[in-house]
């Protein structure tokens, strides 16, 4: 099997461990499948920062979403649950592997976050029983102007810390 192949299928693996799941024993999955991603697909010193700094980023994008009433999570709180911020690193081992695709040109990694990412949301808010207060077609909109400028960050961040990584790797070789 591909490593492309591998790292779709551990992201799906992941996106249903973390939706389905929810805050339970199930999130040891995704544990499990950023394990495989960093010791197999690619590794920690090539992509720790990139998945550390699109947790961070998008799960206050996500937490910013929650207090403005795009989500509902049925109880008071201030940020998102940790089965929702964990979709976010599960994202982010796709940009330099099975979405490299979208980053050039820059419009494919906008019209895949304007379309991908609220269908995303939509399906996970209906398995999980997330609810939209602004109503569906209004949160989806909302999703898709949003995950249109997301993705190219995305691609921006992964793009330079694969920089960062190659040029440490040369600076190591001339040494």
């Amino acid at each position: 099997m591909s490593k492309l192949l591998a790292n779709a299928l551990l992201f799906q693996l992941g996106w249903f461990a973390c939706v389905l799941g929810g805050d339970s024993p199930w999130l040891l999955v995704v544990a499990g499948v950023l394990a495989v991603h960093l010791l197999w697909v690619s590794s920690w010193a090539a992509e720790g920062k990139l998945l550390l700094s699109v947790f961070l980023a998008g799960s206050a994008l996500d937490s910013f979403l929650l207090n403005l009433g795009v989500y509902d999570f049925g109880a008071p709180r201030q940020l998102i649950p940790l089965w929702l911020a964990l979709l976010w690193p599960l994202l982010a081992t796709t940009l330099n592997h099975c979405l490299a695709w979208t980053a050039q040109p820059w419009w494919r990694a906008s019209l895949l976050g304007a379309i991908g990412a609220p269908l995303s949301y939509y399906g996970g808010a209906q398995l999980a029983g997330v609810g939209l207060p602004l109503g569906t077609a209004q949160t989806l909109a909302l999703l898709a102007v949003i995950w249109a400028a997301v993705m190219p960050v995305l691609h921006g961040f992964a793009k330079l810390y694969r920089a960062q990584y190659e040029q440490s790797l040369r600076s190591r070789q001339s040494a």
